[in-house]
């Protein structure tokens, strides 16, 4: 139906087109006018129409073929151009034509017949491909100009603004309330994000019938309530929810993507997970373990054994960040504080340890 339609419009197109050319014979040489002999003039309009309308019904099947050719190769090719590169094509497509449209006004004074035309449609052609062509091939450096506003423009942002990164709190983390004690101290800036599901879990657990449950929820609960009231420190509650997602860990990484904030944790587990995800943690743990005092071997300290060790007549002491001394030959001090010389100390995945004897038996040694 469509073809035939088309036909119509070529076939329609060669009749004017006949018509033109016999009007435009007839009135630059003169043979036949209106005036002097209208019969030969519609007998030749008709015959010109007739001739045109033929010939272009004729060759409109290769003219439709062709069409179709040309568009389904021109589709095929701007099926592989990348879309930036096609619409940067299009723009410049847009640019030409409008600096054609400007320039071939001037052709239109020409007294010569077509010589106007003609020259537009040069013009027109040739802007066209000149500013497609530019359009296309320059297309890198605009990404390159692009990119180095975007570079100046970040340097300035950051030159000028200091950015503070929201901290999402965990639910081991608020049970553990050494948070409380970190704001306070004002190593941790605000704002402290607390999710909605996060204080969901946590009155899950203030409400479990285990008791050493609950009381973890409760103390959880009541954290929270002397950050939000005690401290100096912005909390936001977030109400941004994931429902495809069941496990509260998945949840805080993807919303810490989602606003560009790091987690607080001491949970070693979703700091490995977070790490591998490209999430930034700040593990409570690590903290404690890099703000424990050094020691290093042959320095005394005074301690209290408090039990035994694992070994025969090894006794423990721990210190007040809880870093456990084990002393050689120190069970029969428990409940004593002696002075004690460290020998060594062993830095292992769960914290640091010290192995010191007492320095009654140091003396004897030496």
């Amino acid at each position: 139906m469509i073809s035939k339609i088309i036909k119509g419009i070529i076939t329609t197109l060669g009749l004017l087109f006949g018509i033109a050319i016999f009007v435009y014979g007839t009135n630059f040489t003169g043979l036949i006018s209106r005036e002097n002999s209208f019969m030969w003039y519609s007998i030749g309009i008709v015959i010109s129409a007739l001739i045109g309308g033929g010939i272009f019904f004729v060759i409109a099947p290769k003219l439709i073929g062709f069409g179709l050719n040309t568009a389904n190769r021109i589709e095929l090719e701007l099926s592989k151009m990348p879309t930036a590169k096609l619409l940067s094509g299009s723009l410049g497509l847009v640019v030409g034509l409008f600096i054609a449209y400007m320039i071939s006004g001037l052709f239109n004074n020409i007294p010569i017949p077509l010589v106007g035309v003609i020259l537009s449609t040069a013009v027109y052609i040739f802007m066209a491909y000149l500013s497609v062509t530019i359009a296309t091939r320059k297309i890198a450096d605009f990404a390159d100009i692009q990119s180095m506003f975007k570079k100046n423009n970040e340097a300035s942002t950051r030159a000028n603004e200091n950015v503070v990164f929201p901290k999402i709190l965990d639910t081991s983390v608020i049970i553990d309330g050494r948070i409380a004690d970190i704001c306070k101290t004002g190593f941790v800036e605000g704002p402290l994000v607390i999710p909605e599901f996060v204080l969901e879990e946590l009155r899950h657990i203030a409400d479990s019938s285990d008791t050493l449950k609950r009381n973890r929820g409760r103390r959880g609960l009541d954290i929270l309530n002397r950050i939000q009231k005690e401290l100096d420190i912005k909390v936001e509650i977030s109400e941004k929810d994931f429902p495809d997602v069941a496990e509260v860990d998945t949840k805080l990484l993807k919303l810490a993507q989602f606003i560009s904030g790091k987690v607080l944790t001491n949970d070693y587990n979703l700091n490995k997970v977070a790490e591998f995800q490209g999430v930034p943690v700040l593990n409570i743990n690590e903290l404690a373990n890099a703000v424990k005092p050094v020691v290093l071997p042959g320095e005394e300290m005074i301690v209290l054994v408090v039990k035994d060790g694992k070994e025969s007549g090894q006794g423990l002491a721990y210190l007040d960040d809880g870093t456990m001394i084990v002393v050689e030959n120190g069970r029969k001090y428990i409940g004593k504080d002696i002075d004690v010389i460290v020998t060594s100390i062993l830095q292992t995945a769960a914290g640091r340890m010290i192995f010191a004897k007492p320095k009654s038996l140091a003396d004897k040694t030496a």
